[in-house]
């Protein structure tokens, strides 16, 4: 099973419903003025999707993001507007080993309009010369930095402490930016009480089974609807709905008003992940805003291989609760126990029977059992992270 992705443009729609062999679903990013405002899945049969089921899928959308378009357009409001002080960023490249996936994302943010930000790549803890070899061929357009601490949460940190502006975006080298991605983080910054942003993640491809499993069970778009998160309004160790690190921006100067990354979590730790789901929660719970902004747009490539899938959501799994583990711990928070128990509950649990029943689109058996799995392991690879770290001699 395979999925075409394809944009519409509804100001000038315009579709093509041919020439669809070898897939089975067309899935539609739909765009007002430029802005992503929603999406659908149509079938497609014998090559082709139908014009009049298309259209009649666009009007079951949930239509408030694209009224929401119209009347900015009709009062001539633009969101992405300059206005005063607004800041310059710096876009943060974390990268190991992949000068594919670093070679798309940087060709996608070298087509950025030039708001005069600068690009850095942190190359983490490398075993070649590939990133800088990839990084040399764009010239001064991009710098090149090597951290040797391992781990996604060291190369982050790095990343902050070497940025020359007043925001600094982070983009996994695995993602694409949309032309609208950058400006759609900025401009939420004009409230001093934010102290990060999330954007709209889409699929790359959905060209293999692991990849359409992974959209529809772990999904890093967060809709299509501008949120603003605070701890007046939201639990701030339920941060899931706030999105990911993939697509993300912060103060500059974050590391001084809440901390930095725990360098014992992450990509590249025995805690696999969770550092933005850490940080999001210290954010909140020091009394900041996050906003998520469906206008910053970034195209993720999905692992392509089941044991890649799996691999992934079970390191998904670990580094939740390696999060959870470090709440506990050093914060304190007895809640989380609560949050574990919710969500084995209310989610892990009637999934795995749905599947052991192989009830309709209940998500596969071995991928629960990964990430259930990888939720047993977490608090023990936080432990061991740490201890990593001193040996190293790094605090966390």
């Amino acid at each position: 099973m395979a999925t075409k992705i394809v944009q519409m443009e509804l100001k000038e729609p315009t579709l093509d419903t041919e020439g669809l062999e070898g897939y089975d679903t067309m899935l539609v990013l739909l765009r007002y003025g430029g802005r992503p405002v929603g999406q659908l899945r149509v079938p497609v049969v014998g090559g082709r999707v139908s014009a009049a089921e298309v259209c009649d899928r666009i009007s079951g959308t949930d239509q408030w993001p694209i009224w929401k378009r119209v009347v900015q357009e009709f009062v001539a409001w633009e969101p992405e507007d300059a206005y005063p002080g607004r800041p310059r960023a710096s876009v943060v490249v974390i990268t190991r080993e992949r000068p594919e996936d670093l070679t798309r994302c940087l060709n996608g943010l070298m087509a950025l309009p030039d708001d005069g930000q600068e690009v850095i790549v942190v190359d983490n803890r490398p075993q070649t010369d590939a990133t800088v070899r990839v990084v040399s061929g764009y010239g001064d357009g991009v710098r090149y930095v090597r951290e040797d601490v391992p781990g996604s949460s060291a190369a982050r940190n790095r990343g902050l402490r070497e940025a020359r502006n007043e925001v600094v975006a982070f983009i996994d080298d695995d993602a694409v930016p949309d032309p609208g991605w950058l400006r759609g983080l900025v401009r939420n910054f004009r409230d001093p009480r934010v102290l990060a942003v999330t954007g709209l993640v889409m699929p790359l491809e959905l060209e293999t089974p692991a990849q359409e499993e992974f959209e529809t069970y772990s999904p890093h778009g967060r809709g299509f609807h501008r949120q603003t998160f605070s701890a007046a309004t939201h639990y701030a160790l339920h941060v899931a709905p706030i999105g990911v690190s993939a697509n993300m921006a912060l103060r500059g100067d974050i590391i001084e008003v809440v901390g930095a990354f725990d360098e014992a979590l992450g990509v590249g730790t025995p805690a696999r992940c969770g550092e933005d789901y850490e940080l999001f929660t210290r954010i909140l719970r020091a009394g900041y805003d996050i906003v998520y902004d469906p206008a910053a747009l970034a195209w993720h490539r999905h692992r392509r291989s089941w044991p890649e899938l799996r691999h992934v959501l079970r390191g998904y799994g670990v580094g939740v609760y390696a999060a959870w583990t470090r709440l506990l711990l050093l914060e304190r928070e007895p809640s989380v126990v609560v949050m574990a128990a919710r969500w084995f509950r209310h989610k892990q649990l009637p999934d795995i029977i749905a599947a052991l029943r192989r009830e309709p689109d209940s998500p596969p058996l071995d991928v629960q059992l990964e990430q259930l799995w990888g939720c047993f392991l977490g608090p023990l690879a936080y432990l061991r992270s740490r201890r990593r770290l001193r040996r190293l001699g790094v605090t966390s």
